[in-house]
């Protein structure tokens, strides 16, 4: 949301403020002042794009960014070449950096041709200090660079840059204040994100999401209750709180709150009708969190409950701190309380040592579980983790095998559940236009499968019941509830 009162207010003519998020708002107008010259010099409107990878605490940072610049004067395109390109980086995999690469060397022939262009990379893989060195020295055209922990200094440093007609690299290499009240830009009116905490204390072997994001950082409860009334004001009915493990969130406030207790408080916000969240750790999952689940009626029936594997030896090795028979508990724990709760998860094929016996561990918990979907990985060796330096490193075509077998069980599970719910009639959140047909609307039900009915843009935005007529093994087809608004 756009606070533009307390921006206009700002006087960029005085001294630059040293509290943030003041100091932010006096460089956006600085920076807009700057736009609306260079509109005039070259007869134009100013674009900008901002290409997104990764999870979706990027997502939200980057619709924070988009409006940041919007603000500035930038009109926002879908095209990959504009004046002004960001690049918003994850850096879970090796393979999202080299896509990065592939893209600023199309992007260094761009510029070429509109020395005005700008290029700004950020995110989790400007994190690493050899990604960082390997952009200083071998991809002098990027402009601006920085990390995770001073996202929020987007117009701060494109101030700086457009002065000095320089490179300005800012990277933190730890963690800084909260900085949240920003404008911020949303893709959908209806729903939103919203970062609750930040970084992780897990360290997972595999995972170097703790290297890049930091330690745990919550945020203040009143800070977030205020914001989503906001929101809700704004006209959101759906939020989705965000950290890399919600269910640790509170350890590190003077006045200790439970991922719970915010659960509860949120789900009495006047006017909101769904809240989601992710991710969930299992080692963190309480009772206390179980219970909240089933008692807040405005809680989605989903939960996202990474396993990654279902051996308990390669689990250890992952650090993942829980076994498969405390998995299986929880996950029992989960269903009694909440019997239609929909689950899905993370699973990693070819961890170093995965056995035969290993992976059949896997299938079994995946069995059993019987999850609606599950986002299945070939393990990507990251320089900087334990597991890189592992022995054991399972050979690529037996890794390849053991995904096709994971993934033929998955989708049968899923076919099976999604076929069981045909013919009932469920609430639906419309969020688009179908982008193959247009006839179509496409909405999400609580349980945060997909659906596609006949219907018309002004339906977006609504929670409508609707008829499951037919299961296409991942999604339905449906028919709003004649008499519906």
């Amino acid at each position: 949301m756009f606070d533009n009162q307390r921006l206009e207010a700002v006087d960029i003519h005085g001294e630059i403020p040293e509290k943030e998020p003041e100091r932010q708002y006096y460089y956006m107008k600085k920076c807009r002042e700057w736009a609306e010259e260079k509109k005039r010099q070259i007869g134009r409107p100013l674009t900008v794009s901002i290409q997104t990878l990764g999870c979706q605490m990027n997502a939200r940072d980057s619709e924070k960014m988009e409006a940041v610049l919007e603000y500035i004067g930038y009109e926002p395109v879908e095209e990959p070449v504009a004046d002004f390109v960001l690049y918003n980086t994850c850096t879970v995999r090796e393979n999202a950096n080299l896509k990065i690469y592939g893209r600023l060397g199309y992007l260094k022939n761009q510029k070429e041709k509109n020395p005005d262009m700008r290029i700004a990379l950020c995110g989790c893989m400007m994190q690493e200090a050899d990604e960082v060195e390997r952009v200083r020295k071998s991809y002098p055209f990027v402009d601006i660079v920085f990390g995770t922990h001073n996202i929020y200094k987007l117009a701060e440093l494109f101030y700086l840059q457009i002065q000095s007609e320089g490179r300005v690299m800012d990277v933190w290499e730890k963690e800084g204040e909260i900085v949240e009240d920003l404008p911020g830009r949303r893709k959908y009116s209806f729903k939103t994100g919203v970062n609750i905490m930040y970084g992780c204390n897990n360290f997972c072997s595999y995972c170097i999401v703790p290297y890049v994001r930091g330690r745990e950082r919550s945020r203040e409860p009143q800070d977030i209750l205020e914001e989503i009334r906001g929101l809700v004001e704004d006209g959101v009915t759906e939020v989705m709180l965000l950290g890399q493990n919600v269910n640790s969130y509170g350890k590190t406030l003077k006045e200790k709150l439970t991922f719970a207790e915010l659960l509860r408080k949120v789900n009495q916000i006047d006017g909101l009708q769904r809240i989601r969240f992710m991710t969930s750790h299992p080692k963190d999952l309480s009772q206390e969190l179980i219970e909240a689940m089933g008692d807040c009626e405005k809680v989605c029936r989903h939960l996202h409950l990474p396993l990654q594997s279902g051996s308990s030896v390669v689990l250890q090795k992952m650090n993942r701190r829980y076994t498969k028979e405390d998995y299986l508990a929880l996950v029992e724990k989960i269903r009694k309380k909440v019997p239609d709760i929909s689950l899905t998860t993370d699973i990693i094929v070819g961890f170093p040592g995965e056995t035969e016996e290993d992976f059949e561990e896997t299938l079994d918990v995946v069995k059993k579980v019987r999850y609606d979907s599950a986002y299945t990985f070939i393990y990507s060796k990251r320089s900087g983790t334990p597991a890189a330096a592992m022995e054991g490193q399972v050979p690529q075509e037996v890794v390849k095998a053991r995904f096709d077998r994971l993934l033929k069980v998955i989708q049968g599970i899923s076919a099976e559940i999604t076929a069981s719910r045909l013919n009932q009639t469920v609430e639906v959140l419309f969020e688009e236009v179908n982008s193959q047909d247009s006839t179509l609307i496409t909405g999400r039900l609580s349980n945060n499968a997909i659906v596609h009915c006949p219907g018309t843009s002004d339906r977006i935005g609504q929670i409508l019941p609707v008829k499951l007529t037919e299961s296409k093994g991942f999604y339905y087809m449906g028919e709003i509830v004649s008499g519906s608004s």
